[in-house]
C-alpha cells in the first residue's frame, strides 16, 4: 500500500503502484542519460568501466536481493533504486560540488533527483511518483533515514556497491592494486569483488532479520567504514582523478555562468521554467540534466574555435 500521489490518477488494473513507478523511472528521460554519466572514471575508452547507469542497476540488484531475502517489498525497493541517482550531475560528484559553488550550497544531486521525477520529468510534468519511492529516492545518503525499510535497503546497497565496484575499476585503471588493502580489511571482508559484496549482503540480511530496522552486522559494518576511508583516501582524492575533476568542474562552471547570461539559449522546458522560477535555478536544471558527452559537446560549441580552412 501507498500513502498516494501528489496528483489525482488512474490506477492500473495491471501493475502495483510500485511497479507503476518502476515503469515509470525506466522510460524516463533521467534514466536513459544515466548511461552517459560519470561514476568515477571520466569517458574511459575502455567501457568495461562503471557508468551512473551500471552503478544504479548494480545497487537495484543488491537491494532486491535484501529486500526477498527479508521478505520485504521488492517492487518498491526496485523503484526507489532505479530513481535514486536521476538528478545526478555530469562527472560524477565533480558535478555535484560545482553546482554548489555556482548556485547553491544547497545543491545536492539526491535533492536534484526529487526534483527531477516531481517537476522536470515529461517535459515539466513529472513522473507523479508515489510517496515511498519519493522518500527513498530523496533519503538514499547522508545522514536523513528512509521512512520505509525499502528505502533504507537502497541507502545499504548504494554504499555497497560503489564501495566495491570503484574499488574494481580503480584496479582496473591501475590506480590502486588489490594487494594494497589492508589485509585486516579483506581478512574480514574477503580479497575479491564478488565476495565482499556477498559478505556484506549476507551481514545485512542476517542483522535486519526479525528486526523492525535495517543494519549491518558491528564487526562487517565496522571494516565496510574503514574500506570506505581507503576509497576516499586512494581513489577520489588521487591526483590522477583529482586533475580530471578540475577540468570537469572547469567545464560546468563555464557553462553555467555562459547561459545564466544567455538563458535564451537553452532549449525548453527550461527556458519556460525561467518565467516562474530564477534564472540560476533553470540553468542548474539544464547543465546538471546534461551527460558528460553533450556537456563537452556543448563547451566545445561555445568556447573552443573553429580552425578555419578557407576553400
Amino acid at each position: 500500500m501507498t500513502k498516494g500521489r501528489m496528483k489525482p490518477y488512474t490506477k492500473c488494473p495491471n501493475r502495483t503502484e510500485f511497479q507503476r513507478d518502476r515503469d515509470k523511472i525506466i522510460h524516463s528521460a533521467a534514466f536513459r542519460k544515466l548511461m552517459n554519466k560519470t561514476q568515477v572514471f571520466l569517458s574511459p575508452a575502455d567501457e568495461s568501466y562503471r557508468t551512473r547507469m551500471t552503478h544504479t542497476l548494480e545497487v537495484t540488484q543488491i537491494a532486491r536481493i535484501i529486500a526477498r531475502a527479508l521478505r520485504l517489498n521488492e517492487d518498491l525497493t526496485e523503484a526507489a533504486a532505479l530513481g535514486h541517482d536521476l538528478g545526478h550531475t555530469p562527472f560524477g560528484h565533480a558535478g555535484e560540488t560545482i553546482m554548489q559553488e555556482c548556485f547553491s550550497k544547497e545543491f545536492t544531486h539526491y535533492r536534484q533527483s526529487l526534483r527531477v521525477v516531481d517537476e522536470l520529468e515529461r517535459n515539466g510534468k513529472g513522473l507523479n511518483l508515489t510517496y515511498e519511492v519519493r522518500d527513498g529516492i530523496l533519503n538514499h545518503t547522508g545522514d536523513s533515514m528512509a521512512s520505509t525499510l525499502e528505502g533504507v535497503i537502497v541507502k545499504f546497497a548504494d554504499r555497497i556497491a560503489y564501495i566495491n565496484h570503484d574499488l574494481d575499476d580503480a584496479c582496473r585503471a591501475g590506480i590502486i592494486h588489490k594487494g594494497d588493502i589492508p589485509v585486516e580489511l579483506t581478512g574480514i571482508l574477503g580479497g575479491g569483488h564478488s565476495e565482499r559484496i556477498n559478505r556484506m549482503v549476507t551481514s545485512v540480511i542476517d542483522y535486519s532479520t526479525g528486526k523492525n530496522e535495517i543494519g549491518m552486522e558491528k564487526d562487517i559494518l565496522d571494516a565496510t567504514m574503514k574500506l570506505r576511508v581507503f576509497l576516499f583516501e586512494t581513489v577520489y582524492h588521487n591526483p590522477v582523478t583529482q586533475e580530471e575533476e578540475r577540468k570537469s568542474k572547469d567545464i560546468l562552471a563555464r557553462l553555467y555562468y555562459h547561459y545564466v547570461k544567455h538563458p535564451e539559449q537553452m532549449p525548453d522546458p527550461y527556458l519556460r521554467n525561467t518565467a516562474k522560477e530564477p534564472v540560476e535555478r533553470c540553468v542548474c536544471d539544464f547543465v546538471a540534466g546534461m551527460t558528460d558527452r553533450f556537456a563537452i559537446e556543448k563547451f566545445n560549441e561555445l568556447f573552443i574555435p573553429v580552425i578555419w580552412r578557407g576553400r
